[in-house]
């Protein structure tokens, strides 16, 4: 019988203890959780997940290094709910050693070149199943169907579009009338940045999402290779986060100038990554109001596809990009396609 490891406790990975334990109530064929670890320790489950999940958020327990004593293989459905670099290291090696992999980390899949094709290989290997659909628009349909236009033999030209839920948020909301500032403080509150916004506002986020895209489309992008526009002035990058909420003004000036010049041509700002021509960007664009990625509401992504058969008009795919409960979700959903249920 297959057993269900937790990596990560933060609102995803709480998000997924309490859906998992819903749909087990009401029939849904889940493997149990086994075990839940974060950067504290790995805890093994015997009762109730979440008050196993709670204790590793309140207390340390006995062993920290559990990356180095634990290894997962065939039996094992391996759920990354954690932003670990350390952690993303090993899903290929636990995809070689017959191991389920889900993920909503970008880390995989959105970094250096290198482990990106150690994923891909060990994915390829016979019975082999790596769920990634979490890790770009938190489930929306976007890597699966360009992995399923390239099998249907289409050329994708150019992928653009509005790929992280917070900065769509911003921008739907800014128009210039109040600060730009209090609109990332108003986000934050809301839990629609991270707790540092400049995760978000940097565009390093939007840069791993875009890789992956990319690379699911066959085009093999070097993680250098993505030139981003940060939205964080210098001054800001540096500062430590107790500093930044009194900092954060210095960014209206410049932002209200950029969003005036684009009223006065009828448009909007958004911020967008695109791959177009060769060349992969993440950065502030201005757009016409008619654009395909001008619209959308709220934190949706909205994503534009250019292929032979989707041209001129592209096919756009747009949803709920982000939250705790849609990438629990889509993690979900992605252990069921994996086991069968």
């Amino acid at each position: 019988m297959k057993r269900l490891i937790l990596l990560g406790t933060g609102t995803v990975g709480s998000a997924l203890v309490h859906r998992h334990a819903r749909l087990v109530k009401a029939g849904v064929r889940l493997p149990p959780i086994a075990a839940i670890a974060n950067s504290r320790g790995l805890l093994p489950v015997a009762g109730d997940a979440a008050a196993v999940l709670e204790a590793l958020r309140q207390a340390l327990p006995a062993s920290s290094n559990w990356l180095a004593e634990h290894d997962f293989s065939a039996g094992d459905v391996v759920v990354d709910a954690s932003s670990s670099d350390e952690v993303a290291a090993r899903h290929a090696r636990w995809l070689e050693a017959g191991a389920v992999v889900v993920t909503a980390c970008k880390l995989g899949q959105g970094a250096a070149l290198a482990r990106w094709q150690a994923i891909d290989a060990a994915r390829k290997l016979p019975g082999r199943h790596y769920g990634d659909s979490a890790t770009v628009g938190a489930g929306l349909p976007l890597i699966r169907e360009i992995r399923r236009l390239r099998q249907g033999g289409d050329a994708i030209h150019a992928i653009a579009g509005v790929l992280s839920g917070s900065l769509a948020w911003l921008f739907n909301q800014f128009d210039g009338s109040q600060p730009f500032s209090s609109l990332v403080r108003l986000a934050r509150e809301a839990g629609y940045t991270e707790p540092d916004p400049r995760d978000d506002l940097s565009g390093e986020d939007v840069r791993r999402k875009l890789l992956i895209l990319c690379r699911s489309a066959g085009i093999a992008l070097e993680a250098e290779a993505v030139k981003v526009q940060s939205l964080v002035p210098p001054a800001l990058a540096t500062l430590p986060l107790a500093q930044l909420d009194a900092a954060l003004p210095q960014m209206d000036a410049a932002l209200a100038e950029q969003s005036k010049a684009s009223h006065a041509r009828g448009e909007v700002l958004k911020f967008i990554a695109r791959f177009e021509n060769g060349i992969a960007s993440v950065g502030l664009e201005s757009l016409p109001a008619s654009h395909p990625l001008a619209q959308g509401a709220g934190t949706d992504n909205r994503v534009a596809i250019w292929t032979d058969r989707y041209h001129p008009q592209p096919l756009v795919i747009q949803g709920a990009g982000a939250g705790a409960e849609v990438t629990a979700a889509a993690l979900l959903d992605d252990v069921l396609q994996a086991i069968g249920g």
